[in-house]
């Protein structure tokens, strides 16, 4: 999709591939496939952590500057949570750069502890750290609010990962282009 439409000029002839290009083509792009992306991993200070085994993807859709985005992290046996401790405030990079004054706001998240079988809900919140990122994922009240005690999801929280684990997001955002 063009961010800068065709500027039309009196007494200018349309051509079909004209209009293809200006109507037709910025039309589907709002129904376009979503692309994939290798988000980075990393957290804010102390050790990185390493995905070893694990696997870790990402799809988007780019819809003019607006951003739909998801990713799965999933723990596999040799990958580790860096830090050094708990609360290590894990981030993961964005599908492209957000724009100017982004403002933080709430990310959808999920953990999946896969030997209880059992789902948390949590949020995270938008960074421009890292060329734009999300980070401190924690756990989510039912009232929808995040709690001002709830743990930052880490090494230990909202449980012991252990491979087959799952950590879900996603987002919606204003790209810088």
């Amino acid at each position: 999709m063009t961010f800068s439409p065709r500027t039309w000029t009196s007494g200018e002839v349309a051509t079909a591939a004209m209009f293809n290009t200006e109507i037709r083509d910025q039309f589907n792009s709002f129904f376009g496939a979503w692309s994939t992306y290798t988000p980075s991993w990393g957290a804010d200070g102390g050790a990185a952590p390493t995905l070893g085994n694990g696997s870790l993807t990402g799809r988007y859709l780019k819809t003019g500057r607006t951003v739909d985005w998801v990713l799965q992290l999933t723990w596999g046996s040799t990958s580790a949570a860096g830090g050094g401790g708990s609360s290590e405030n894990w981030w993961f990079g964005l599908p492209a750069a957000p724009a100017a004054g982004f403002s933080q706001r709430i990310v959808q998240a999920d953990a999946f502890d896969n030997s209880a079988s059992l789902h948390y809900a949590g949020t995270a919140i938008y960074s421009t750290l890292n060329s734009g990122c999300v980070k401190t994922f924690v756990d989510q009240l039912g009232t929808g609010l995040v709690a001002a005690n709830a743990p930052i999801w880490d090494s230990t929280a909202p449980f012991v990962w252990a491979a087959s684990d799952i950590l879900y997001a996603s987002g919606r955002y204003e790209a810088a282009a």
